[in-house]
């Protein structure tokens, strides 16, 4: 089959395989998907291909063994999760992480990859110089400036603080104190 009587044969054949898979399997998004691609192995085998030897059957027969392989790695995919045990569920983050992330945001990303790396990632300044390319003293310059950015995002709104043991909120000394 040359390519442009494959041409006229998908054009021709596309919309009603994948309407009779739809049929077979009750899905339209996976009869599409499977004639798709069962399309793209007919082109790969369009030489053997016959305008007078039903290529419409084998390309429905090769979409039906796509949708149908699909389904039991899906099928077996439920099986081996139901098998498994139940995760347990994590919390969600923290206010203190959730108030990080987004200090994090407001810094520069050269600044705020090297302050990842240092202190999430663990890695010693040498470390980050290698990983992004950049000499160790632009590396700690980064660090600097970054948590220098950082500090006005990070601040604890006045009153949310833990106040010091014989002041009050406002600061004022409390009269068992003095």
């Amino acid at each position: 089959m040359t390519p442009e009587e494959f041409t006229d044969f998908y054009a021709g054949s596309f919309r009603r395989l994948v309407g009779q898979l739809y049929v077979m399997t009750g899905d339209h998004a996976e009869a599409h998907d499977a004639v798709q691609e069962a399309f793209v192995r007919a082109w790969a085998h369009r030489e053997k291909l016959n305008i007078e030897g039903a290529p419409e059957a084998w390309v429905r027969a090769a979409a039906w063994r796509i949708a149908m392989s699909r389904w039991n790695r899906a099928r077996l995919g439920s099986l081996l999760m139901r098998s498994q045990p139940q995760p347990q569920t994590a919390d969600g983050p923290t206010p203190d992480r959730v108030a990080l992330v987004q200090a994090l945001r407001k810094v520069p990303a050269a600044q705020r990859r090297a302050i990842v790396l240092y202190y999430l990632c663990d890695l010693t300044v040498a470390q980050i110089a290698a990983e992004t390319g950049v000499p160790e003293g632009t590396v700690k310059a980064r660090l600097a400036r970054g948590r220098a950015a950082l500090v006005p995002h990070l601040r604890e709104p006045a009153g949310q603080g833990a106040s010091r043991p014989g002041r009050r909120n406002d600061g004022r000394q409390q009269a068992s104190d003095v």
